[in-house]
């Protein structure tokens, strides 16, 4: 993975991952689960306006929004009862919120798997995390303004 596309926001939590031993990472992908902020109200009961992400085994809904000027907001719900796969999707809404359209798009497809994880949680969960960057990406890309 090139780090030079890498946004600041995601090569910080990277770095934070890493810089943990192996079993102390899972932890920190815990503690990202009870952060994953509520998604707005006009989405809260309404997963048919968010896309779900099938490949994850949770119900995973996913919606990006691109604002006038090109800023993205990512936003995402995942049961509490999947705390893997709901700290995945924090690291992305909080590492995908805020930057630009180009730095989104920027974004290697496989920072999920650079993260350390891969040998905490298993190759499905690494999966899902993947489907959910790229399902956020191709939705940047459709609604980047013209």
């Amino acid at each position: 993975m090139s780090d030079s596309a890498l946004p600041d926001s995601l090569a910080e939590i990277r770095e934070d991952f890493l810089a943990l031993p192996e079993p102390e990472r899972l932890q920190l992908l815990l503690e990202f689960s009870q952060d994953l902020p509520a998604v707005p109200a006009e989405f809260e009961n309404h997963p048919e306006l968010c896309e779900r992400v099938v490949e994850c085994q949770s119900p995973v809904y996913i919606v990006v929004d691109v604002s006038a000027d090109g800023i993205v907001a990512m936003h995402a719900t995942a049961p509490a009862e999947a705390p893997t796969t709901r700290g995945f999707a924090s690291i992305l809404v909080q590492g995908l919120t805020g930057l630009t359209v180009d730095e989104a798009l920027s974004v290697p497809d496989d920072y999920p798997q650079s993260i350390g994880l891969t040998r905490a949680v298993s190759p499905l969960r690494i999966a899902g995390m993947t489907g959910m960057l790229l399902r956020a990406k191709r939705q940047v890309r459709a609604k980047q303004p013209v």
